[in-house]
């Protein structure tokens, strides 16, 4: 059913997280939902009932993890080892595991409830896609590329999948407390997020050949690197910036590394403004650290906006709606809604220069997906038939669905105020 959009109303959520010095918070300012606990529904605050809502939710984590195996599905049971059952999610199209979406897929399950779910799919990502080898050149990261019988594509690391297994742990961990081994989520937090900062620079072989690596976040810069292997670390991808996850490490995280982690949540917040469009604010696929465009030979078209960058105003804006600490963000969420808005809501294509010249004609759910969490930022009031359109989209289905499919589910979580911060025990 289609609801039309209407005046929008605040809603209530869960208790309040507290930040570290948020007593200093000036009289009058805002505060966000991970401060207050209140986290909007702008599906309700456009009209649609709450029961509606929760059912819609249902309804796409049914199909998505355990539709139709051959249209619908992502996630695949896969046996069971000592640590208990075993699954993975995929991307269909390609045929493999990557870590993106191993992570995606725990993160949405932690924040639905679905606890068997998320210790299938960390327990398949520690069996098969981590290193522990003293002399493995990425140990202590994930391989970020897998077949699906858990044998490697590629064993060099991406650190958007550690960035978003460490915030499911962290959160794991507050939802359903720590058990043993693999399953004591704090103590697997702590441990990947010291490595993430801390890992020493190691040298050896890989299936593709020699690779050093270091660790995933320039210390100078105070952020985090496409990759963190040394031929490739001089650059970063503005969509693996998250600062409302930094906010939270610098609570959470090692004692010695939470300075660290609130100059970082800092440091992506300016470089969102460098690194967008003034104009459209769009962003590019990969970045230099100031925030000028990047491409490499073997991804020329990583200047543009492409399918990595649909997630950078989703950041931006989630950023916004739990610390309201930079209202840069809402001229950020404005502007590129504007810019699509002008494209036609129900016309305009996925792939631009970052001057806003279209590159591909697809309407992609991913995409309409990750605009309409924008809403949670922009004060324009055409945010609302951004809302209205992911409420109209259809799951996604078909060979594309893994992409479209996690992407889809985050902001649909996002968007009903079921995106929330759970404190770690």
């Amino acid at each position: 059913m289609t609801h039309s959009v209407g005046s929008f109303l605040l809603l209530f959520g869960c208790v309040p997280f507290l930040a570290q010095g948020e007593h200093a918070r000036p009289p009058g300012a805002q505060a966000g939902a991970a401060v207050t606990g209140r986290y909007r529904n702008l599906f309700v605050e456009a009209g649609v009932p709450t029961r509606e809502v929760a059912k819609k939710l249902d309804v796409a984590f049914q199909q998505l993890f355990h539709g139709d195996p051959k249209r619908e599905t992502l996630y695949y049971a896969a046996g069971r080892n000592a640590n208990g059952e075993l699954a993975y999610l995929t991307d269909v199209a390609h045929n493999d595991v990557r870590t993106e979406g191993m992570s995606y897929g725990m993160m949405i399950a932690v924040q639905l409830g679905k606890k068997a779910e998320f210790d299938a799919l960390w327990n398949w990502s520690k069996t098969y896609m981590y290193h522990a080898a003293a002399d493995h050149p990425a140990r202590g990261f994930f391989s970020w590329s897998m077949k699906t019988d858990g044998t490697p594509n590629d064993e060099t690391p991406a650190p958007d999948g550690e960035e978003y297994f460490t915030m499911a742990l962290y959160f794991a961990s507050g939802r359903w407390g720590n058990g043993r081994g693999i399953y004591n989520y704090r103590a697997e937090a702590d441990r990947l997020l010291t490595a993430m900062l801390h890992r020493e620079v190691l040298r050896g072989r890989t299936k593709r050949g020699p690779y050093a690596c270091g660790n995933m976040f320039d210390e100078e810069f105070k952020m985090v690197r496409f990759v963190p292997g040394l031929d490739r670390n001089g650059f970063t991808d503005p969509s693996y910036h998250l600062p409302a996850f930094y906010e939270l490490w610098a609570q959470w995280g090692p004692a010695a590394d939470r300075k660290f982690w609130a100059d970082a949540a800092a440091a992506s917040r300016d470089f969102f403004q460098k690194a967008t469009n003034p104009v459209t604010g769009l962003a590019p696929d990969y970045a230099n650290f100031d925030g000028t465009p990047y491409s490499l030979q073997w991804n020329s078209g990583a200047c543009n906006f492409r399918f990595d960058a649909w997630r950078t105003a989703m950041n931006w804006s989630v950023d916004w709606a739990w610390w309201a600490k930079d209202a840069r963000e809402r001229a950020l969420s404005d502007r590129i809604q504007a810019f699509f808005a002008s494209k036609g809501m129900e016309h305009y294509g996925n792939v631009y220069t970052l001057a806003g010249e279209q590159m591909s004609a697809t309407h992609a759910p991913g995409l309409i997906a990750t605009n309409a969490v924008a809403s949670l930022a922009a004060t324009n009031p055409r945010a609302r038939e951004f809302v209205k359109a992911l409420w109209e989209c259809p799951i996604p289905s078909g060979a594309e669905r893994y992409y479209d499919g996690t992407l889809y589910l985050l902001s649909m979580l996002h968007v009903s105020g079921q995106f929330r911060v759970w404190t770690p025990k």
